[in-house]
């Protein structure tokens, strides 16, 4: 799923398309009623009802579901500000003239784990902060594991080096859960509902002689809204709902660094 589902050019492309498929309907039931096999419908109800009903079921397992993951991220969050901090904290462990080095590399690398984020939805610069960091992961561990050997006791291996690996492991549990999506198909098929129901929506406002505007609006607008806030909820950072408020916590705790 690109970047484009989430932009307002994706919601006006999806509103468009329901306000088409609307009319599509409302013409094709216009000429229905006044053909050979006049305006009977009976039996359309209970079609109308199983192809709703599946749309708000899909929207109500997709939104829960984006929720859920949405959450988990908040959380990992908050998971990693508290490995980054307490590897910090555990640097006095190391010989004193190793200190300052290696406080200066954390310092960096949470500053570039915290552009990786904020240059989002700017793709290409995200991935060039995250190499960054990665290498820089490489380089404070590798220090540490010198640094711990030539310490005099065994406190540093113990302690700091566990926590530096949790450190970086945090970070691939983050690219996991940033890259864990439903299936491309099921954001089609909720697609292709939303525009179904729209023609059934148009083929039932055929027996008014004039448009109701407000309905059909309404219509293509509350069910465009919703879609899109279920995809902007699946993809944080690419569109209106940010996951900002939550890096505070890493913001924090690089000031503490000062």
């Amino acid at each position: 799923m690109d970047f484009w589902v989430v932009t307002p050019v994706f919601l006006l492309v999806l509103f468009a398309g329901m306000l088409l498929f609307l009319e599509i309907g409302r013409r094709v039931g216009m000429r229905r009623m006044t053909g050979p096999d006049g305006p009977d419908s009976t039996g359309f109800g209970a079609v109308e009802g199983a192809v709703f009903g599946l749309l708000g079921l899909l929207i109500a397992f997709t939104f829960s579901g984006a929720g859920s993951r949405f959450d988990a991220r908040r959380q990992l969050v908050a998971e990693e500000a508290n490995a980054i901090g307490t590897a910090y904290l555990r640097i006095e462990l190391l010989p004193a003239e190793k200190q300052p080095a290696m406080r200066d590399l954390f310092r960096q690398y949470l500053d570039t784990r915290l552009a990786a984020y904020q240059k989002l939805p700017d793709m290409d610069s995200a991935k060039t902060e995250l190499a960054r960091a990665e290498a820089l992961q490489k380089v404070i561990w590798t220090n540490a594991v010198a640094a711990s050997r030539e310490s005099n006791t065994t406190a540093a291996s113990m302690l700091l080096l566990p926590a530096l690996n949790h450190m970086i492991d945090i970070t691939t549990t983050r690219n996991v859960a940033r890259r864990t999506h439903p299936p491309t198909i099921i954001f089609a098929m909720l697609g292709g509902l939303a525009l179904a129901c729209s023609l059934l929506a148009g083929y039932g406002m055929a027996g008014q002689k004039t448009r109701s505007w407000l309905h059909l609006f309404s219509f293509a607008a509350i069910l465009t809204f919703a879609v899109y806030v279920t995809l902007d909820l699946e993809y944080p950072c690419l569109g209106f709902i940010r996951v900002s408020a939550v890096d505070q916590v890493l913001v924090d705790l690089r000031r503490s660094m000062d």
